[in-house]
């Protein structure tokens, strides 16, 4: 809206709306993506972490299948 006064114009702004109930879920969210990082950090390991692991269990299995005699 603008309103003229004097020779100068000056330009009135109303307040935003807010949906509270975005805002909600915007929070919940927000809250549920800090758990998950926070996990993470604490009990996670990462998928390079999971692969190394996995190729060197596969490969002590293939070195002792080797070994054995029967």
């Amino acid at each position: 809206m603008l309103e003229f006064r004097g020779g100068h114009s000056t330009v009135l702004t109303m307040s935003n709306v807010t949906n509270l109930n975005q805002f909600r879920k915007t929070k919940a969210r927000s809250d549920k993506r800090a758990k998950a990082d926070e996990n993470s950090a604490k009990f996670g390991r990462s998928k390079a972490q999971k692969d190394l692991e996995k190729a060197r269990a596969d490969k002590a299995k293939r070195d002792l299948d080797g070994k054995s005699t029967t």
